[in-house]
């Protein structure tokens, strides 16, 4: 583990004796997230926002799942951040073979109540910083979100740029200039927590909050799918029909790699009883 991550981890150790909400927790392949609702983690953002200190809230779904298993300093990430969702129907499956109690509305996805959150962030005066996408994608993001939350204070800059360096110092001056209460990154993973944990103490903002592709998918421009597909845990079919040559091995190979995982610690370890207790 680097220098970096050391301090990124005690730093966020810190913050977790300091949490302000308390939800049963989920282990799965070592990696842990939480049960909750997507209004819990809505008001839970609106909330630690509010606070003095730097919180830090992950997803997690199957790609996620397969990064923490790969690399330690990502499972780290992970497993130190505050509030762990997921965002994906592949880990709620992998947790209900584990013997664990989750049902669908355990599973949130960005897209679906990004504007409730804009709302919530209105309401409450929280202010917002989106760094994700091409040129473009956040300019369009903000509009369509000041649409529904005309007092939002909302600012962003595009997610393509040197992720060192000069470049990379005048984005952090820019996100520092508008002191965000909430720091929105769209990278995709593991870009976004690398991004994180390499700047964690440079950046002015109390929540930091990576969400992928989530602004992509909002604006349109990456199609997500129908609703019917997306509600039902197979929007990661629409992504592979939509873009088979980049995507194939995220899902062709990497799917059936989690859960020949996952079914390989359930008949190592066995399943006697239904878990719901905390991860420690």
């Amino acid at each position: 583990m680097s220098v970096i991550d050391n301090i990124y981890s005690k730093d966020v150790a810190m913050n977790n004796s300091l949490t302000v909400k308390n939800f049963p927790s989920i282990k799965v392949l070592n990696t842990r997230f939480h049960k909750l609702t997507v209004q819990e983690l809505i008001n839970y953002i609106v909330e630690v926002s509010k606070l003095d200190k730097k919180t830090t809230i992950a997803h997690l779904n199957v790609r996620g799942m397969n990064f923490a298993y790969q690399l330690p300093w990502y499972r780290n990430f992970i497993n130190n951040a505050d509030l762990v969702f997921c965002d994906g129907f592949g880990v709620l499956l992998g947790a209900k073979i584990l013997g664990y109690q989750i049902e669908p509305r355990h599973r949130m996805t960005c897209p679906d109540y990004i504007e409730s959150l804009a709302v919530a962030c209105e309401q409450h005066n929280v202010s917002i910083f989106l760094l994700a996408g091409k040129p473009g994608v956040t300019d369009k993001a903000i509009n369509k979100l000041l649409a529904i939350a005309p007092n939002l204070r909302i600012a962003g800059h595009h997610g393509h740029f040197d992720k060192e360096g000069p470049e990379n110092e005048l984005v952090i001056e820019k996100i520092n200039k508008f002191k965000p209460d909430i720091l929105y990154i769209g990278f995709g993973m593991p870009l976004q927590e690398r991004w994180i944990i390499d700047n964690f103490k440079k950046i002015d903002t109390h929540v930091f909050l990576p969400l992928g592709a989530c602004l992509d998918f909002y604006t349109g421009f990456v199609y997500r799918g129908p609703r019917w597909l997306t509600d039902c845990g197979f929007e990661w079919l629409t992504r592979l029909l939509t873009e088979p040559t980049r995507l194939w091995e995220r899902y062709i190979l990497g799917n059936p790699l989690f859960f020949y995982r996952v079914l390989k610690q359930r008949i190592t370890q066995g399943v006697t009883e239904n878990r719901s207790g905390n991860f420690t």
